[in-house]
């Protein structure tokens, strides 16, 4: 048994959706805290940078995420091996766009090149499809043995 296979922390498949869903969750909370605040703190055209926000949002959540987050839970659901590393919602190209994305975010509010009005619409639309993308992970966590001995078919998940 190679070293990385001792020391990586197992969990059960459930957990690890879980664990998903927290990381989501935060990832959009994180987003829309810092948009909301850099709304808060230029206030001047909110009604059209929360309205371009939400729209975005949630287009971007139905036209890319909710495939993303489907495809995620499905790759968990499938696994072979009953307790996944604690670290295995992702595969490595999800981990290396999410280091992209992140880095992208930071460099934007770092260098000044964007107003903060045009940096709050795309913290906020980006958190909320981030954050509505959580709620599928936890409603498999939760009906994870119905879901797993399919007892639940076309759950409403599946139509987002």
């Amino acid at each position: 048994m190679k070293f990385y296979e001792i020391i990586t922390p197992r969990v059960p498949k459930r957990i690890l959706l879980f664990i998903a869903a927290m990381a989501w969750t935060i990832a959009g909370g994180i987003l829309l805290t810092r948009g909301f605040i850099m709304v808060i703190k230029n206030p001047d055209n909110v009604i059209y940078i929360l309205g371009s926000s939400i729209i975005g949002g949630i287009l971007f959540f139905i036209l890319v995420f909710s495939q993303i987050s489907r495809k995620h839970t499905e790759r968990i659901m499938q696994m072979k091996i009953e307790r996944p590393g604690a670290f295995s919602f992702f595969n490595t190209r999800s981990y290396i766009l999410m280091l992209v994305m992140i880095s992208c975010g930071i460099l934007l509010r770092l260098s000044g090149l964007v107003s903060q009005a045009v940096l709050s619409i795309i913290y906020i639309t980006m958190g909320i499809p981030l954050f509505l993308s959580a709620f599928r992970f936890y409603y498999t966590g939760i009906f994870y043995s119905r879901i797993k001995y399919g007892q639940i078919h076309g759950s409403f998940l599946n139509i987002l």
